[in-house]
């Protein structure tokens, strides 16, 4: 039996993760751009009582090279817009969390805090938030605004290297979260009266300007938007690195890392541990973590081996990834789920290769096989994202001390 329980999410992005599973048997290329096939996916999710489900987004079209767009038209290409689509099956489904991933080197915080505060509004509590930054020339050139550092081949062999090239990008990222979560704090919970006899529907002296200034913008706030029903929606950020690290550490709630193996994993929480001590984060904060799996689940040894490479041999090259790549079975995973948990991991999010089939291999096959082990949930106990993972709601940071 699990000493802790096990956390599961699923990362979804157009027909899988593998560049070729648009052309596996039951993939559905012709629905990708349809509210019903999203609503599908997160309703299993639902069904299968995980934490949450996340939503990929990118300023520019998918391709395969990290330092520029390629011409393949053999893959998928083009996305719809991941708050929305979140928006979109939020009154379809009732307790899991819906987690959208939103660019901040070129979106307004502003716009950013209201976006996903409504979002927590029309989930009843469910929203969680990935921010994500861009070095791509492409993206910059659809704004027009600013250059950014385009990264080089050198660069992309190393993920320190990356981090290292891009850090103004990201100090830059941590100010649009703070930015962001003081948004969201900037209406204290009961600032809405809405008393009609005496006209009075806001209280003006519990709405708070935030006055941020920073060296690439300043915000005053407050927000149009009032105080989220989690008080701060969930904060989560993929980290491969040093200065990721401190990025999680410094605002988010949970961190997304990539480890290969259980002594991988339990290098990375030190790391992480390490940015918490050099960001000052107070050690009363949680922080969870959750290793990211990109998996091909079969019932039948070797069947998920034989579909993976099936794939890669319409692709081209074998599937690279910065997450460890899983072939096996729903038991065979669940061994090593609970093996990495043992190193200090809060949970995983796993990365479906194949839609909807290793979705449904998750929820219909390992979920169950967890289950018998004493590793996870019977039934979702919590209403909120933030409740799903034992996070407390916040206090408002600007509400003065009740008498």
């Amino acid at each position: 039996m699990s000493q802790q329980p096990l956390h599961l999410a699923v990362a979804l992005d157009g027909a899988g993760w593998h560049p070729a599973a648009w052309r596996a048997d039951g993939a559905r290329p012709g629905e990708l751009f349809t509210a019903g096939y999203w609503a599908e996916l997160v309703t299993e999710a639902e069904r299968g009582l995980l934490d949450f489900v996340t939503f990929e987004d990118a300023l520019a079209l998918q391709f395969a090279d990290l330092t520029g767009p390629d011409d393949r038209t053999d893959q998928v290409r083009g996305r719809l817009d991941a708050v929305l689509v979140a928006s979109r099956v939020a009154p379809l489904t009732s307790r899991i969390g819906l987690v959208p991933t939103t660019n901040v080197t070129h979106t307004e915080p502003f716009h950013l805090s209201t976006g996903i505060a409504t979002l927590d509004f029309t989930s009843r509590g469910r929203a969680g938030w990935r921010p994500q930054l861009s070095a791509r020339a492409e993206d910059a050139a659809h704004f027009g605004r600013r250059e950014t550092p385009q990264l080089t081949r050198d660069d992309v062999r190393d993920s320190e290297l990356i981090a290292k090239r891009l850090r103004p990008l990201f100090d830059e990222a941590a100010d649009v979260v703070e930015v962001v979560r003081r948004l969201w704090d900037s209406w204290e919970d009961d600032a809405e009266i809405r008393d009609a006899a005496t006209g009075r529907f806001i209280d003006r002296a519990r709405l708070h300007p935030i006055d941020f200034t920073g060296e690439h913008f300043s915000v005053r706030g407050p927000s149009i938007t009032p105080r989220p029903p989690q008080g701060q929606p969930l904060v989560a950020v993929l980290a491969h690195a040093g200065i990721p690290y401190e990025l999680a550490a410094k605002g988010a709630d949970l961190v997304f890392v990539t480890p290969h193996s259980r002594a991988g994993a339990a290098a990375v929480l030190a790391e992480v541990a390490a940015a918490r001590a050099a960001v000052g984060r107070p050690a009363d904060l949680p922080l969870r973590a959750f290793a990211d799996l990109l998996v091909f689940l079969d019932e039948r040894p070797g069947a998920a081996a034989r579909r993976k490479e099936r794939l890669d041999e319409l692709d081209g090259p074998p599937l690279a990834s910065d997450a460890e790549v899983f072939t096996g079975t729903p038991s065979e995973l669940a061994d090593l789920l609970l093996d990495w948990q043992a190193a200090g991991l809060d949970g995983f999010r796993l990365r479906p290769g194949e839609l909807p089939h290793d979705l449904t291999a998750v929820t219909r096959a390992l979920v169950p096989e967890l289950r018998r082990r004493g590793a996870f949930r019977e039934a979702y106990t919590a209403d909120t994202l933030r409740g799903h993972l034992g996070l407390p709601r916040p206090a408002c940071r600007y509400a003065a001390p009740r008498a």
